[in-house]
């Protein structure tokens, strides 16, 4: 059984999943890993979703405040051993409500070329192309996204 939790960044579970995020990313990002980090860290993140397959935090997603209708999501990992059961779809989806319940009317993400999985989950779930913004305008592995949501959405399985 699938479980969601709404947290922050203080979540030991959700820093622990962060931990190996940033180790696959370290890996395939080699030389650029120093430049992406730098924005990548999570303290006093609001906004924090946790995915449990029983006790077992196995996935997460953050969302932080972009300006006043937008909210960029953050640190989307599957724990290796879960990936192809749906936990990404469940874990934005659970960020997309929350931005809703929010105010918010758009979420944007920043993902790398070298993650076609993860281009390919936003992609399927109505993520659209757009330019590289802010600190990744001239950084050639990113892919940036945007989605405009309007209603809530169903997060069951």
């Amino acid at each position: 059984m699938i479980r969601i939790i709404r947290t922050n960044s203080e979540n030991s579970d959700f820093v622990q999943l962060v931990a190996q995020l940033d180790q696959l990313l370290a890996d395939l990002d080699g030389r650029d890993h120093d430049f992406y980090n730098q924005f990548n860290k999570i303290d006093k993140i609001k906004h924090v979703v946790v995915a449990y397959s029983g006790e077992l935090p196995v996935a997460c997603g953050a969302i932080k405040k972009f300006d006043t209708e937008t909210m960029e999501v953050k640190r989307m990992f599957t724990d290796v051993n879960f990936r192809g059961k749906g936990l990404a779809t469940l874990v934005l989806t659970e960020l997309e409500n929350w931005a809703l319940e929010l105010g918010y009317s758009r979420c944007i993400l920043e993902t790398g070329k070298r993650l076609p999985d993860a281009v390919r989950l936003y992609q399927k779930l109505g993520y659209l192309p757009i330019p590289n913004y802010g600190q990744y305008v001239k950084m050639e592995n990113s892919i940036c996204f945007e989605k405009k949501i309007k209603k809530p959405l169903l997060t069951s399985p």
